[in-house]
């Protein structure tokens, strides 16, 4: 888990609200698998439906052992390469490819499947704002098409420069991930830059992540989370496709209960600075839930948090008191994303 954020550079954040702000996100982690049963096996240990992803398509999924815990959280995309093969490629959170590669292979027996670690071969870039696909299509001087979510194509910045461009709106406002080969990167950003971009840190990124509600594994999942628990859970899980590790939990957890013991929602902190990680919250003296992430919102003007609520204790305006160092702050349920 992870303590509060530090606070983001004004130019930074409003240029993410106004404009068009340039995240380095390279250190994410990225694997290729080729091979005419890689969607297959994908979809097999994967809670979204892959089989039936389209070549430009893409989902958020998660990897999960047998009870539904998560064991990666990811995106997937269906891509063609170079010499004309399909393929899938994988993104998931940055130093875990060797950990998800290894995962893959455990349940790889005679699928005709290859697995590749693209990690170092490939920078990456976030562009977020109101006009990102703006400043897009000034850098590669032509109009970027209207995307639905996680599609994606290819387009050439200068002379050489081809890149995977993927919609993906991760922190609250219109994205865009840019992926490139690293020798062709520092040319990738400058154009971005000379375009209209507003460079922006890591500070930044994690107060819009925390704003727009997004967990991350790490932060605010991790190994012992039941997926059906997660924010935006439902738009990674398939209830139509065939059977995939961790589906009976996911089934049972809809039919029999119809709802999770607790679920992903946002708080805002009524008095006090933001919230530390794994800060306990109380209601009437009963614990209720668990802090995972917090920053100050520039927007709502006070700190907000992502925090796992117990089911009953959910609705939106509900007061509450989270325990930290200081004593206990009180805080009220926003819900998802906290702040809009």
């Amino acid at each position: 888990m992870t303590t509060a954020t530090s606070v983001p550079a004004p130019a930074e954040y409003q240029s993410a609200l106004t404009g068009a702000a340039l995240f380095d996100t390279s250190g994410a982690a990225k694997l290729l698998l080729t091979g005419p049963d890689a969607p297959m096996f994908l979809g097999n240990l994967s809670t979204n439906d892959i089989k039936a992803l389209p070549l430009g398509g893409g989902v958020e999924a998660y990897f999960c052992d047998a009870r539904a815990k998560v064991k990666f959280q990811a995106w997937i995309y269906h891509v063609r390469l170079s010499d004309a093969r399909h393929a899938m490629w994988i993104e998931t959170t940055p130093g875990r490819n060797t950990e998800l590669v290894q995962y893959l292979d455990r349940y790889l027996i005679s699928e005709q499947v290859e697995i590749a670690d693209r990690t170092a071969d490939f920078a990456q870039f976030h562009l977020a704002g109101p006009k990102a696909a703006a400043v897009l299509g000034a850098a590669l001087g032509e109009a970027v098409p209207e995307l639905p979510e996680f599609a994606h194509m290819e387009r050439t910045f200068g002379r050489d420069a081809t890149c995977s461009l993927r919609r993906r709106d991760q922190l609250g406002v219109p994205g865009f991930d840019i992926v490139c080969r690293t020798d062709v990167a520092d040319g990738v950003k400058r154009m971005l830059l000379a375009a209209g971009a507003t460079p922006a840190g890591a500070d930044t990124f994690e107060t819009l992540r925390i704003e727009a509600g997004a967990p991350i594994f790490g932060k605010d999942i991790d190994e012992n989370r039941f997926v059906m628990e997660v924010g935006y859970a439902l738009r990674a899980v398939s209830y139509a496709k065939g059977c995939y590790l961790g589906q009976e939990p996911i089934v049972m957890a809809r039919d029999r209960a119809g709802h999770v013991n607790r679920a992903f929602l946002g708080l805002k902190v009524l008095e006090g600075g933001p919230l530390p990680a794994g800060a306990k919250v109380f209601r009437d003296g009963q614990e209720v839930g668990l802090v995972t992430s917090s920053c100050q919102s520039p927007r709502l003007g006070v700190p907000v948090a992502l925090a796992y609520l117990k089911w009953k204790h959910q609705e939106p305006g509900t007061r509450m008191e989270a325990e930290t160092p200081a004593g206990r702050q009180p805080v009220e349920v926003l819900g998802l994303p906290p702040v809009k």
